[in-house]
């Protein structure tokens, strides 16, 4: 597994796989990374919501229901059957740490299909309630991606992962991201933040082109 590294010019998606409020950007990022794929690289991070002592059951956060109303309303995200049963139950982990290793892995193995990755991890937990600590469900997405499953479960269990995870929170930091969805754009060392949530795409498109020129 080969290390990440941000490139000079991008845009950068900084998320959580576990945020809530990245389920409902989700779509309209990929509809944003579709629109101007040919004209820039589009990569994604974890920025680590729910790690340390906030790694936790479901149950620890009450207001988790009234959040996802709130989003929906807002970006019109559904949250799948699964999802809600899980969330009924209360005892699934949202562990960020494991969460951010699937999305190195699927990354390093995939670096130009990342915002699609970040996007198939959401879609497993808050579509089919997956946990994203279990390697099958990286397994999973790996193979319903043409990639080898393998590879990607071997990648998961050395130790690479992790420390890319934790390299990934690192650079969140470093971008000066503390809340999730950010949406970014680097340009040699350069950084300017982009609407996230609630923004039309002809609106980021705007704001992108702003940059570019």
């Amino acid at each position: 597994m080969n290390n990440f590294n941000l490139p000079d010019h991008a845009v950068v998606y900084v998320m959580d796989a576990y945020c809530g409020w990245c389920w409902g950007f989700s779509q309209r990022m990929r509809e944003f990374e579709a629109a101007n794929r040919q004209r820039v690289a589009f990569t994604a991070i974890s920025g680590g919501l729910f790690i340390g002592e906030r790694a936790a059951p479901l149950a620890c956060y009450p207001h988790i229901p009234q959040a996802n109303e709130r989003i929906a309303n807002m970006t019109g995200a559904v949250f799948g059957e699964g999802y809600r049963t899980r969330l009924l139950e209360g005892k699934m982990v949202m562990d960020s740490q494991g969460a951010a290793e699937g999305l190195a892995v699927l990354r390093a193995h995939a670096p130009e299909r990342a915002i699609h990755m970040a996007h198939a991890l959401q879609a497993a937990f808050y579509g089919q309630g997956l946990s994203l600590s279990d390697p099958a469900t990286i397994t999973g997405i790996a193979r319903a991606n043409g990639l080898d499953e393998t590879a990607i479960l071997r990648d998961l269990t050395e130790g690479a992962a992790t420390a890319q995870a934790v390299a990934d929170f690192a650079l969140a930091r470093r971008l000066g991201v503390n809340s999730y969805p950010t949406l970014l754009y680097v340009n040699a060392g350069r950084t300017y933040q982009l609407p996230a949530t609630g923004t039309a795409l002809n609106v980021l498109n705007q704001h992108l082109d702003a940059l570019l020129t």
